[in-house]
C-alpha cells in the first residue's frame, strides 16, 4: 500500500529529501514543503527527473512564523482533493551557536516553535481534509534525545542551550503525538511518531560538531513503513525507536503534564 498523496515538510535537503525520493518512486502525489524557493524547486525536480510518474508539487512557509504554517495549511486544503500522509519531518536542531537563543516570528523559543507548535498547528490545519481522505496517517519525526519539559521555564528563559531546547521540544512533539492519538481514535486518522536514526548525516548534526554516524537512508526507511505498511494500519499512538514499537520518555505517559503542554499549546497558538 502507498498512499496516494503525501505531504513532506523540510523535504528540500536531508532525510526530508530521502523521503520524498523514495515516496515518489513508488508513486501518486508527493507535496514538498520548504522555506527557500530556490532549493523547494530544485528538489522539486529532482524528484520529477528521478519518478516521472510521480505527481509533484510544492508549497513555501517559513515554520517558525505560525501565520505561514496557518496560510500553508489553507493552500493545501483549496488546492489538494485529499491528503493520505502527513510527514512532520522539518526541524530546527540545536544549532551552529548552541549558546544563542533564537526566537521564532510570534516570540517563541525557536526550537519550541520550529518542532512542537509548527507540527501541531499544521496538523490542526489540515485536520478537515486528511478526516476526509480517511484511512490517513500523520508521521511526526521525533528523536531518542527527550528532556524533561520545566514548565516553569518552557522558552528557556534561564538556563538554554540548543540541543536542551530540541530535546525539550522533541519530547513535546511525542507528548502531542500522544494526545492527537487519543482526540481522533475512530475518525480514521493515526498519529505515530519515530526516532529515524541516530546522528544521520544531516546538515543540523554537522552544525551542531556532531559526527554522522548513519547515512539518510537509515532514516528514511523505518519513517516510510509508518507511512506505507498496511500491518500498521489502524496503529496510533505510538512512539518507534525506528522499526520498534516502544516507550518514549517518562513524562510523555504523565497525563497532568500532558495536560499542561496541551493548554499551553492551544494558548501560544491563539
Amino acid at each position: 500500500m502507498s498512499p496516494h498523496t503525501t505531504l513532506i515538510t523540510g523535504a528540500t535537503q536531508g532525510m526530508g529529501r530521502g523521503l520524498a525520493l523514495d515516496l515518489a518512486a513508488r508513486g501518486g502525489t508527493v507535496l514538498l514543503h520548504g522555506r527557500n524557493r530556490a532549493r523547494l524547486d530544485a528538489v522539486a525536480d529532482e524528484v520529477r527527473s528521478a519518478a516521472p510518474d510521480a505527481t509533484v508539487r510544492t508549497y513555501l512557509a517559513d515554520l517558525s512564523d505560525l501565520d505561514q504554517v496557518r496560510a500553508m495549511a489553507a493552500e493545501i486544503r483549496a488546492a489538494e482533493p485529499r491528503l493520505d500522509a502527513l510527514i512532520n519531518n522539518a526541524v530546527a536542531g540545536g544549532g551552529s551557536d548552541p549558546l544563542k537563543r533564537e526566537l521564532s516570528r510570534q516570540g517563541h523559543e525557536l526550537r519550541f516553535a520550529v518542532n512542537h507548535l509548527a507540527p501541531y498547528a499544521l496538523i490542526r490545519g489540515l485536520l478537515p481534509l486528511l478526516t476526509a481522505s480517511a484511512p490517513a496517517r500523520v508521521v511526526n519525526v521525533a528523536s531518542i534525545g527527550q528532556e524533561t519539559i520545566d514548565f516553569d521555564n518552557v522558552m528557556l528563559e534561564r538556563d538554554y542551550e540548543g540541543l536542551r531546547a530540541y530535546c525539550r521540544s522533541k519530547l513535546a512533539l511525542i507528548m502531542a503525538t500522544f494526545e492527537l492519538a487519543e482526540e481522533l481514535a475512530g475518525t480514521g486518522v493515526t498519529v505515530n511518531t519515530l526516532h529515524p536514526a541516530h546522528l544521520m548525516d544531516t546538515n543540523g548534526v554537522r552544525e551542531y560538531g556532531l559526527t554522522p554516524a548513519t547515512g539518510i537512508e537509515e532514516g528514511v526507511r523505518p519513517t516510510v513503513r509508518l507511512v506505507t505498511d498496511p500491518e500498521l494500519a489502524g496503529v496510533t499512538g505510538r512512539y518507534f525507536d525506528r522499526f520498534t514499537d516502544t516507550r518514549a520518555h517518562e513524562q510523555a505517559y504523565d497525563a497532568d503534564a500532558r495536560a499542561r503542554l496541551m493548554e499551553l499549546t492551544r494558548t501560544l497558538l491563539g
